[in-house]
């Protein structure tokens, strides 16, 4: 038995507005919780297996410094 969508009536909705938001200050503090975790791991020295969590919070650090160039740079067209 074949289930038959021809005759399912969906009503149509139009897409609601984008919700204005300032994207460089979302990125900034995801930039600043990394910086605080990288800061708290090289006060308490993690375990010398675990010293990818620092290269971790880095790579965090960089790419959201990277993010808000980013962000912020001209809009070329």
């Amino acid at each position: 038995m074949e289930a038959r969508l021809d005759n399912v009536k969906q009503e149509w909705h139009p897409d609601p507005e984008p919700i204005k938001t300032n994207d460089t200050v979302a990125i900034a503090a995801g930039t600043g919780v990394w910086a605080v975790a990288l800061i708290a791991l090289l006060i308490f020295r993690p375990a010398p297996e675990n010293t990818w969590w620092i290269w971790t919070c880095m790579t965090g650090v960089g790419f959201g410094l990277f993010g808000i160039w980013l962000v912020r740079r001209p809009k070329r067209r």
